[in-house]
């Protein structure tokens, strides 16, 4: 299978009805393939023949949605420069639009040997592919049919905004369906909009929506991350949250579950997590940041690359001064709101946001391109 040029943006993977464009950012990149998996697990490697701006991209004729993706980028694999690319994993799509599966726990999603008492420092890896154990980037089809939606817009002084977790609000309901509970056709259900209606709420603000992992340290003690400020997708809707499939279906699920609450006049708030990833600190997983382009998508420390700095307790900062994390949320919050229409966003550690370089600074980038954005800028 060869690939076309393509176009480098948007980023991600779009289609266009005839096949999909892939574009992703890597300055360190030497060489980026596009891996396409099929369901059985076997993937077919193609190189992206084209960079523009330190972004690869290339266009496959016949690409559908519901095709799992993901790529592996060659290059530098120096920690001590901070540069930690590593082709034997798979990695996520910063800009995947639905995410399949989820990671297992095996060795193969880390860059370093458990028994290396240096943890890859040296700029050894161990050489295990994390092919089927990671999570799976997934082409998905833009079209929805959003009828007459539109925002019920409410002034904040006329808003009572309901915080809730999309399985918390939903399991125990008997009157919704046991499949469609802790879903977010469960939340879509008359049964959940009949009680919301009933508190007098305007607005339900949804504890974390986009793609998040699980904790190493709570899977091996048998339990689950229930909250879920742990990102790892910022475009992708929770796929654990959906009750019709993972190969996309999760996304017109999310529109559908807008779309109802709409009706009802209830407006739809997220809350998001744009501060730090899963990835952790520099003994975690590479699932995608990390192996892409470590020094451009984290804080490091000064006189030590090989370490994060970490000013939000969870292993790693984005760097908020790179335009390219910049772009990366500024996209991922006009897409949840054009693509998916909701209507506001509760910003998880928002002083993090504004350490551009050390203090929090009200005048920082992030805040500046919120204020002129023209479409951010107009939601709650």
């Amino acid at each position: 299978m060869q690939a076309w040029p393509g176009r480098p943006y948007p980023l991600g993977a779009t289609f266009d009805g005839t096949g999909t464009n892939f574009a992703v950012f890597s300055e360190v990149a030497e060489s980026v393939e596009l891996c396409l998996v099929d369901l059985d697990g076997t993937e077919t490697r193609v190189p992206l023949p084209e960079v523009d701006g330190h972004v690869w991209h290339g266009f496959l004729l016949g690409i559908q949605p519901g095709q799992r993706y993901g790529y592996r980028v060659h290059g530098p694999f120096n920690p001590q420069q901070g540069d930690r690319c590593d082709p034997d994993k798979l990695l996520l799509d910063p800009y995947a639009k639905a995410v399949d599966g989820e990671m297992s726990g095996d060795p193969s999603l880390f860059s370093y040997a458990f028994d290396d008492p240096d943890a890859g420092a040296t700029g050894t890896t161990n050489g295990l592919d994390s092919l089927g154990h990671t999570l799976l980037s997934v082409v998905v089809n833009p079209f929805f049919d959003w009828g007459q939606d539109r925002s019920p817009d409410r002034e904040y002084h006329e808003s009572v905004i309901y915080e809730a977790h999309v399985k918390g609000l939903t399991e125990l309901n008997p009157e919704i369906p046991e499949s469609l509970r802790g879903t977010y056709a469960g939340i879509a259900h008359p049964a959940t909009i009949k009680h919301l209606k009933e508190l007098g709420v305007t607005a339900i603000e949804l504890m974390p929506v986009h793609q998040f992992v699980q904790d190493f340290t709570l899977l091996e003690r048998g339990l689950r991350n229930y909250w879920g400020y742990n990102t790892i997708g910022f475009f992708a809707p929770h796929n654990a949250y959906a009750a019709f499939g993972t190969r996309g279906e999760q996304v017109n699920e999310f529109k559908g579950m807008v779309k109802a609450l709409h009706a009802a006049g209830i407006e739809v708030i997220l809350d998001v997590v744009y501060n730090h990833t899963a990835e952790g600190n520099h003994l975690g997983p590479t699932l995608c940041f990390r192996g892409l382009d470590n020094k451009a998508y984290y804080r490091l420390v000064e006189d030590d690359l090989s370490h994060y700095y970490d000013t939000t307790g969870t292993g790693n900062s984005l760097l908020m001064r790179n335009p390219h994390v910049l772009q990366l949320i500024m996209d991922s919050l006009r897409y949840w709101v054009t693509e998916m229409h909701v209507d506001g966003f509760r910003f998880d550690l928002a002083a993090t946001l504004a350490r551009q370089f050390h203090e929090v600074d009200r005048l920082s980038a992030f805040f500046d391109l919120i204020q002129q954005d023209p479409v951010v800028s107009q939601v709650k």
